[in-house]
Formats: structure tokens, sequence, C-alpha cells
């Protein structure tokens, strides 16, 4: 999937952050329906029991004392009426099951069977009884619906404040029907916006420990990645710590282990094939001397030209193989110097070499090696394609020389397989036409122990284009 992070830090970041706000999103669906239903019973409870305190109140007094204390009692959470007509039964099915719980509710608290009409509505009372102040429509001119004690302005008709309303319409003793609107305060019917900053805190806390804790398991594999990286710039790279979890631990050990054997079978390879070239130098040498006793002259010059390339193929091979082995130290390198050192030596053999472009910076690397890799690629363009033209370009994060050539180029098969060692193209063993085929191999190993490459191809306008990478590091 293309939008999902690449990283693997990124990737449980994502997951552990995407199930936690999922899981923090129904865990507030679940409370958000719990509150309402424990408001509810908890509302409906002293509402029914303020309700039926009042109206065993009330049943013992006369008309005009009822709506003196009805008077007094009413507030903005209850509303008294004692003139409003019979109200409907409550409808649908949710109403009816709440209306018949507060019935029970009452009934207990009443401790009789007097006849009850109950509505629970989560919006405006169906009779819309007016909340103008204490005592509102309690009068005998008070009317419920459209009367003369109809209250007006912000307080009127559907501008109740809005919850969970009880409606309840009770009997008197004497027959008089009085009418209550209750409601909980709006505080208790507003968004929880403490549990919202508890929810938020929890988020921001859980998040915090979960980008620690990501960093921590995922370190140690950025730094075997980072490890496996300068592996082949390094063999002999300080091997990896293998303290921490039982799995990083191994890993760690795994790799150091693989080390160990790489470089012990790098170095014996090494060391065999230099003693191997070291001890053909001398029956080389010895052989050389016999042929200058040859009579037959040219049988003589054929002996020693034959002679001369195996001694140049073995002073390359042990040239390649100290390359292997060289640990010159790193050290800042001015790259503009030495190319203009190797264009000079270029000039004084009849070479042709140019540089454009120039590095803004030194580059930290191994002057020696460096020098004879440069001295390979510009050897070669100038030995195959007649000149050698140099672009420099740098960068903060890598630093490329290309050496082009006007040459006839190379077949596209065979631009990878001019760096393997001994590999020619010409089908002469000539020297002179083919050298030693270890000047390009000697150069890539030499840009891959910098942690670069170097990299062939053939120009559309002719020629042989030589690119060598090399990357910045800081010291």
């Amino acid at each position: 999937m293309r939008w999902l992070p690449r990283s693997l830090f990124s990737r449980m970041v994502l997951i552990l952050l995407a199930g936690l706000v999922v899981a923090q999103l129904l865990s507030f669906a679940i409370h958000w329906q719990e509150r309402g239903q424990l408001m509810l019973q908890t509302s409906g409870m002293r509402s029914a029991q303020r309700i039926a305190d009042i109206v065993r109140l009330l049943d013992p007094l006369a008309p005009a004392e009822r709506a003196r204390i009805a008077a007094v009692i009413d507030s903005s959470a209850l509303r008294i009426s004692l003139t409003q007509p019979p109200l409907a039964a409550a409808r649908g099915d949710e109403q009816v099951e709440h209306a018949a719980r507060f019935t029970s509710l009452l009934r207990r608290f009443l401790r009789d069977d007097r006849p009850l009409v109950v509505n629970v509505t989560s919006g405006p009372p169906p009779w819309a009884l007016a909340r103008g102040g204490p005592g509102a429509g309690l009068g005998p001119g008070a009317g419920m619906m459209g009367g003369p004690g109809m209250m007006h302005g912000p307080m009127a008709m559907g501008a109740a404040p809005r919850g969970i309303s009880f409606v309840v319409q009770a009997h008197l003793q004497d027959g008089t029907l009085v009418t209550f609107d209750s409601r909980p305060p709006i505080d208790t019917t507003a968004w929880p916006y403490r549990l919202f900053l508890s929810l938020g805190v929890l988020l921001i806390a859980v998040v915090a420990l979960t980008l620690v804790a990501v960093r921590w398991v995922t370190r140690p594999l950025k730094t075997l990645a980072e490890a496996a990286e300068t592996l082949g710039a390094d063999i002999d790279r300080p091997p990896l710590d293998e303290k921490g979890p039982l799995e990083v631990s191994r890993a760690a050990r795994a790799f150091n282990t693989m080390q160990r054997r790489l470089a012990a079978f790098i170095h014996d390879r090494t060391r065999v094939l230099a003693a191997m070239s070291h001890d053909l130098k001398t029956p080389i040498t010895r052989m050389r001397l016999r042929a200058e006793l040859l009579d037959d002259a040219g049988l003589r010059a054929k002996f020693i030209r034959d002679l001369e390339e195996m001694e140049s193929m073995v002073g390359a091979t042990l040239d390649f193989m100290r390359g292997l082995e060289a640990r010159e130290p790193a050290q800042p390198l001015d790259v503009m110097a030495l190319l203009e050192s190797l264009e000079e030596d270029a000039h004084e053999v009849g070479g042709k070499v140019a540089i454009d472009g120039a590095a803004r910076a030194p580059y930290y690397g191994h002057p020696q090696s460096l020098k004879r890799c440069l001295a390979n690629l510009i050897g070669n363009a100038v030995q195959y394609g007649q000149s050698a033209t140099i672009s420099v370009s740098d960068a903060a994060d890598r630093l490329q020389i290309s050496i082009r050539d006007e040459g006839p180029g190379i077949p596209e098969a065979e631009l990878e397989r001019v760096f393997e060692p001994f590999h020619r193209l010409e089908g002469s063993r000539s020297r002179d036409t083919g050298g030693t085929g270890l000047g390009l191999a000697i150069a890539r190993n030499i840009a891959r122990a910098h942690g670069g490459d170097i990299v062939l191809r053939n120009v559309p306008q002719g020629g042989l284009e030589a690119m060598l990478t090399l990357p910045r590091r800081n010291s």
C-alpha cells in the first residue's frame, strides 16, 4: 500500500496509535451509553421521590392553599401546574418502557393506586409548560395552551432547557389534576468535559510511551542495518554490542560471527595470493636472465616480452592484494589539487585531460588509495579514448567525479564484466593493448572501500563515461 510509511518505526507507531484511537472511541461510546442510562435512572429516582412527596403534601390541602404551596415549591427544575388538562399517554416503545419504569417508582413512593399519566421525553414536554418563574401557570387564570396566563419571552414555549423530561400528571384525593415537569439541571446533561480531559491525558501519555517503546525496540535493527551497510567498506569494523534483549543479542552475536568468518576468509585468500605472486617473481627473474643468454635474437625478444608481461601481471596482482589489505588512515583531501596533479602527469606523457567543475570542500578519505583509483580511470580514458574530460559535481551528501573519453565505448554486456579481475576485452594477451585487467577492479575496490562505487556507461554522443560516486561523511 502506497499510503503506508516505509520504516518499521513509523508502521509500528501507526498501528499502535490507530488501535489506541479505536479503543478510546469505543470506550467513549460505551461510557456515553452507560452514562445516559445512569443519568436516566438517577434523575428518575430523585424526581419520582420528590413528586411523590409533593403529591402527598398537596392531597389534604384546600385548593387555595394548594396553589400557594405549589407556587412556593415551583422552580426551574420542577414546574407544577394545577390547571393543565388531561395528558395523553406515552407513545413509542422506548417512551412507554421508560414511562412504565418511572410509574413503578412513583407507585412505590406513593404507596397507592391513584391514576397516573407519565411521559418521558428528551425534547420539550408535549404540553409545553411555560417557564416564566415560580408559580407560572398556577393560578386560576393561568391557562396552559395559549390561555391568558401563558408566559412569553426566552423561557416560553420550546425554550426549556434541553435534557430528559419527566412529565407526570396525578389525581389528588378530590379529583384535582396536578401536573409536574421535572428536568435535571443543565450541567448534568452537558458534554462530559472532564471525561474528555481524562481521555486526552491518557491518550497523550500512551502516545509518548508508544514512541519511546517503539524507538527502543527498533533502534537495534537500525544499528544492525548500518553495520551491514558499512561491512562492505570495512570488513574489520568494530563488532556490534551484544547486550540487550535476547533476540537483539542473538542477532548481534550472529552478525559478529559472520563478520569474523568473512574477514578470516578474505585475509587468508589475500595472503595466499600475495604470497604466490611474490614467489613467482623469483623464477621469472631467473628465466629473464637465462633468456638473455639465448643466441637467437628474435627468440630472445619473444621470451623477454612474455616474461615482462608475466612480471607486469604479478606486480599488478601484488598491487591488487595490497589494496585489499591497505589500512591507510583517512584524512581531509583536496580533491581539486589531486586532479590537477594527475592532469599534469597525463600531459607529461602526451595525454589530453581537461577538468570541469570544482569540489566545494575537502573530502575525508584515503589520499593514496583515491589517487590510484582516479589514476586508473584517467589512464584508461587516455589510453583507449585519446582524451579524458573530468567533471566534478559536489553536493552536501556526495561527491561525484565523471571521467569521459572520446573512444568507441564498449558493448553493453561488458559494462560490468570489465570490473572482474583479469577480464579484458581484447583477445590478445599483449599488455600494450589489453593491460593486465586489474585497473578497473582495483579502482572499484577503492571506491567501495570508501562507501561509494564506480559505474560505466556509453555516452550517446560517443565515448565511455566512468562515474565515481563517493559519499561525504563526517570525520
